[in-house]
């Protein structure tokens, strides 16, 4: 089977992380199934205006831009692989063009209400999941790392003698990122707290659930989304809000762009500059309220 092909390519070749090879895999199959509602059998006889029509049903479908393009790049690569393959004559997605997204800035968390959340003894209690629920927030603050890079995290990968974490991002690409003092001491005291629970098993995980297994990206969404509910309003509660909220402090205390996007493993510095306009916003923000004329 061809899709097999490709995610099995994308898997050995291009050491793509399971969560985007499920991904991949849940977009191929989608757009295979849609071709045989349009009497196309098989998926590499797909023509140019299949996959147009099919991005304006994703539309119709209430999908935005960004969802769509999304799904596009997974078709792109796998036509790009079965023409490189010999396995169709001609790419047919060559033609098609991105949608034009709206530019949005990244939402995050003011500092402030941070150090409210993290410094309130009514934030968390002491009970095992509290310790943990804590550290999830302070890690995901701490370091900006993924959710799926969170979960992901073992023992193994902290270095209480270097005050470092090894994080594991996209495409396998590994990254060292220094953790201050209180987070050191935290995580610490953490993993000693897992070796008294009277879990069945001892996972090499960090992170944990109540029964000891590893924990997965729902608990950890839910786990932020509450907590921050705690100090704000805003819609979006999600961890990545916790990763741009570690950028935009970073760069608003005057952190190198470089170095922000090296701790956030950012393939290019085009994807850490969108916090540069957060940094404009508050300074005009602060202008506005602080110049006489303005």
């Amino acid at each position: 089977m061809l899709i097999n092909d490709y995610l099995a390519f994308l898997k050995y070749e291009k050491r793509y992380s399971l969560h985007t090879l499920q991904a991949y895999r849940t977009d191929l199959l989608q757009f295979e199934g849609w071709l045989k509602t349009a009497e196309v059998d098989r998926i590499e006889t797909a023509q140019v205006f299949h996959f147009k029509n099919y991005i304006v049903l994703l539309l119709q479908q209430g999908l935005s831009e960004t969802a769509v393009n999304r799904k596009m790049s997974a078709l792109k690569s796998f036509y790009k692989f079965l023409h490189r393959e010999n396995k169709i004559a001609a790419n047919p997605t060559r033609l098609i063009k991105a949608l034009k997204v709206p530019k949005k800035l990244p939402v995050f968390v003011e500092e402030m209400k941070m150090d409210t959340l993290l410094d309130s003894e009514h934030s968390f209690d002491e009970s095992f999941s509290g310790k943990r629920d804590r550290l999830v927030v302070e890690l995901l603050f701490g370091t900006g790392m993924r959710l799926s890079e969170l979960v992901n995290l073992k023992e193994t990968d902290f270095s209480n003698y270097e005050g470092t974490i090894k994080v594991l991002g996209k495409r396998n690409k590994e990254r060292i990122i220094p953790i201050h003092k209180p987070l050191q001491e935290e995580l610490q005291e953490f993993v000693d707290l897992k070796v008294l629970q009277k879990f069945d098993n001892k996972s090499p995980y960090i992170i944990v659930t109540n029964s000891g297994e590893q924990a997965y990206p729902n608990l950890i969404y839910r786990i932020v989304n509450s907590c921050l509910k705690l100090v704000s309003t805003q819609d979006k509660k999600s961890p990545h809000v916790l990763r741009h909220s570690f950028a935009s402090s970073l760069l608003n205390r005057g952190a190198d762009l470089n170095a922000i996007k090296e701790l956030l493993g950012h393939a290019s510095l085009a994807a850490t500059q969108v916090y540069t306009h957060n940094s404009v916003e508050r300074l005009k923000s602060i202008y506005k309220q602080a110049h006489p004329r303005a």
